[in-house]
């Protein structure tokens, strides 16, 4: 396998804009605790990683944050023996998730929402399991999983006397977690579109109602792959993941689909929206088509007047040609035969409910 390539040069136009925005300073930071003792440092280097790998008696946690070369990546791969099929999965940004087992290390691949500029972009976690050890990859710009590092600063006792595949499955539920936010902020704009939709709709509010079909479409395609990931955990066979912890995945499990649920939803609401945006469209074409045929049908009979009493016949050359146009209220009478047949067409389409 060849890493000489920098990490997400393959997918520059996978969801979260260009490298640069996409991948923050490469930073690890570390944790290790156990028997009543809790080690962190912030910024360590991968030499310092290596000491900490030889103590099965506490639970160690190693998060690798921002973009990585390719030669970094292949030394972490060296000091965790992580397997090459697992690195190149890690170089590659915008990988559909998935959970593989090698050389009993479990692996698994998480995909997390996040806001940026008014979108719906999607951040890349990695997360490898051995007994006691635990490894997480972000390639976003802010740490995820400071909550759960928060906690076990506090001395959490429901993180810090329980065994590593309880705290896999903490970051495990948190990233799975962080689509019931970015949903209710979807929600929340759904309604207010819809209100624009019954109000005033136009060509801002169909530009809006796709972007939030293009979100929809995104996160429904990262999570229903949650799914998967989850059920495997639950169902697989894994000497690490004990019983007690896949209840709590059967929860995880539970939350999966119900964001599904959530984003099924959405997207029928905005597909009902599109056809009634298209419906008020045509409703307000067909209004404007009626008030000009109106227009239209009042002036036809008044363009009749006018053309027969422009035709140039002679009164004088015979009785029968005009004789109004000698009368003294002959234009007043063309006037008012005008004026009549507008009242009369105006009450007639009235009647009519056309008007």
């Amino acid at each position: 396998m060849d890493l000489s390539i920098k990490p997400y040069d393959l997918l520059d136009d996978a969801p979260g804009g260009s490298p640069a925005e996409r991948g923050g300073d490469f930073k690890i930071s570390l944790l290790d605790y156990g028997g009543g003792h809790l080690t962190e440092k912030q910024d360590a280097s991968i030499d310092e990683c290596k000491a900490y790998l030889d103590t099965p008696a506490t639970i160690t946690w190693f998060h690798v944050q921002g973009a990585i070369e390719a030669e970094t990546l292949q030394r972490l791969g060296a000091v965790f023996n992580i397997h090459p099929l697992a690195l190149e999965d890690i170089t590659i940004a915008g990988h559909r998730p998935k959970a593989e087992i090698y050389d009993e290390q479990l692996f698994i691949i998480l995909s997390r929402p996040v806001w940026r500029n008014d979108a719906v972009f999607v951040e890349q976690i990695s997360l490898f399991y051995d007994e006691n050890l635990i490894i997480s990859f972000s390639n976003g710009v802010e740490d995820p999983f400071e909550p759960i590092r928060r906690r076990l600063r506090k001395q959490d006792d429901w993180l810090l006397n329980r065994q590593s595949d309880f705290l896999f499955y903490e970051l495990v539920d948190l990233i799975i977690d962080e689509g019931f936010p970015l949903l209710e902020d979807l929600g929340a704009r759904i309604e207010t579109l819809e209100e624009k939709l019954l109000e005033r709709p136009g060509k801002s509010t169909l530009n809006q109602l796709h972007a939030i079909k293009r979100d929809l479409l995104l996160l429904r395609r990262m999570t229903w792959p949650h799914r998967e990931v989850v059920n495997f955990l639950m169902r697989e066979d894994f000497p690490l993941m004990q019983d007690s912890t896949k209840v709590y995945l059967r929860d995880c499990y539970d939350h999966v689909v119900h964001i599904i649920e959530l984003l099924e939803a959405y997207r029928d609401m905005t597909a009902s929206m599109l056809d009634v945006y298209l419906s008020s469209v045509s409703n307000k074409l067909n209004e404007n088509m009626r008030l000009l045929t109106v227009i239209s049908t009042i002036f036809m009979p008044l363009t009749f007047i006018a053309g027969v009493y422009g035709m140039n016949f002679n009164p004088e050359a015979s009785p029968w040609n005009m004789p109004e146009l000698n009368w003294y209220y002959g234009y007043p009478f063309a006037l008012l035969l005008m004026l009549g047949v507008i009242l009369a067409m105006l009450i007639y389409f009235w009647r009519k409910k056309w008007l």
